[in-house]
């Protein structure tokens, strides 16, 4: 398989705030799963002689490869979610649609390069985010791994959170608590926040709850948190019609239903709406996707996981200086 690079696909951008994505389709053995193509960088072989494995590291950790002079971690991303490759099943799929080399999936996001070990890729689906739906109540103890499911033919494709596996990975478990401290020690207008509407859409409950909770505690007494964007969006339209509306919305970019720029873009189209300050907060933002923020006419955007940027950015747009 020859190497490919998602800059090979820049003549088929997506326009910003349609709430369109596309996801790599690829496989672990006999199921499909996806990714946002905006978190690949390559695709590359995968080569055994190029692994240098780490003592005491995490199961799911391969080892690192050398790419072009960096070294960047290996995920067995079957081995995390116990989706293993059988070989007597792959002898009897010889003749299926099912790729037995494998191959690499370099990712990028939270500014990080982190690649991950699958059996094999398809093609590049083009989708709605009002698609994909929830990952179903039913599998609650997987619903942080996946951002929903979406059926494209007669297959079901997983959509996984590659982010929130990093975490798993290698981080503590406390990703969105640190900066506590920070964030009340350096609050001198606490009592001036506690009168301030703003809004916070993300799917990940894990964020959600993490975000809220340092909200809170920073003053933001009326910070209320919607699970995608579509709920934010009835949200807002009820704070119109009450004419209460938020001093401010931050929203993650993925999310089902509704993604975070089509959020955007609808709030700015709207002549009551527009005034609403709004920020992005994503592991997608980069020097190759801020530029989208800015189409939707977002007033800022920051990446993930660094709480105290969006506390910091929330104060920018909520508090009056005196």
């Amino acid at each position: 398989m020859a190497q490919a690079t998602m800059q090979d696909k820049q003549g088929i951008l997506l326009e910003a705030g349609t709430n369109e994505f596309e996801i790599l389709e690829y496989y672990l053995f006999d199921q499909s799963f996806g990714i946002n193509v905006h978190k690949l960088r390559e695709i590359v072989p995968f080569c055994r002689e190029e692994l240098t494995t780490l003592p005491d590291s995490h199961p799911s950790l391969l080892g690192t490869l050398l790419l072009r002079g960096d070294t960047i971690p290996l995920v067995s991303l079957a081995d995390h979610i116990g989706k293993h490759l059988d070989p007597a099943k792959v002898a009897a799929a010889s003749d299926s649609a099912v790729q037995t080399r494998q191959v690499v999936l370099v990712c990028e996001f939270n500014d990080e390069v982190i690649s991950f070990l699958v059996d094999g890729v398809d093609q590049i689906h083009r989708l709605s985010w009002s698609q994909v739906k929830p990952m179903d109540q039913f599998f609650e103890s997987y619903r942080p791994r996946f951002t929903g499911t979406v059926t494209v033919g007669e297959r079901d494709i997983l959509i996984v959170d590659m982010e929130h596996i990093a975490y798993e990975i290698f981080g503590d478990g406390e990703h969105y608590a640190g900066g506590d401290d920070e964030v009340e020690a350096s609050s001198s207008r606490k009592e001036n926040r506690a009168d301030v509407k703003l809004f916070f859409a993300e799917d990940s409950a894990i964020i959600r709850q993490g975000i809220m909770r340092v909200l809170k505690k920073a003053g933001y007494d009326l910070a209320q948190s919607y699970g995608d964007g579509l709920a934010c969006w009835n949200a807002v339209q009820q704070a119109k019609e009450e004419g209460e509306l938020p001093a401010l919305v931050v929203s993650d970019i993925e999310m089902p239903e509704l993604d975070g720029l089509a959020l955007c873009r609808r709030i700015k189209e709207d002549q009551v709406l527009r005034q609403i300050k709004v920020v992005m907060y994503s592991s997608l933002i980069n020097e190759n996707t801020s530029h989208k923020c800015v189409e939707v006419g977002a007033d800022d955007f920051t990446s993930k996981p660094d709480v105290t940027k969006v506390v910091a950015l929330v104060d920018k747009y909520c508090l009056v200086e005196e």
